[in-house]
């Protein structure tokens, strides 16, 4: 089964933290276009100066979900019943929707 991942994943892999870095070299990833969006604009900002190529790498290793319109109902749904900020809920809604039973994550606001 694919693990999904949020941006915390990929600043952890930057960190070269054990866990990311055997996921990355070992399971099938699937994270959601947002995560995309946070990292570039992380990069954009120099926040990721150590792994500029992160993007191209993560288009070249990473399935990568778009939201639908049923990915963002279901996550108003989230934010609204746990209080989840939007951008969250999105990327939660989309790895729930990819049938991804683990998410490897250091945002606690996936715990709610």
């Amino acid at each position: 089964m694919p693990i999904g991942v949020d941006t915390g994943f990929f600043f952890a892999l930057e960190e070269l933290h054990p866990t990311a870095v055997e996921i990355w070299d070992k399971e099938e990833i699937i994270t959601c276009s947002i995560v995309m969006y946070e990292l570039l604009k992380k990069l954009l900002k120099g926040e990721l100066s150590n792994w500029t190529s992160i993007i191209d790498d993560i288009e070249k290793s990473v399935e990568i979900v778009s939201i639908d319109p049923k990915i963002a109902k279901k996550a108003s749904h989230i934010s609204h019943g746990t209080g989840i900020p939007g951008l969250d809920a999105l990327i939660l809604s989309a790895l729930i929707e990819a049938k991804c039973n683990e998410i490897y994550t250091r945002d606690p606001h996936f715990e709610l």
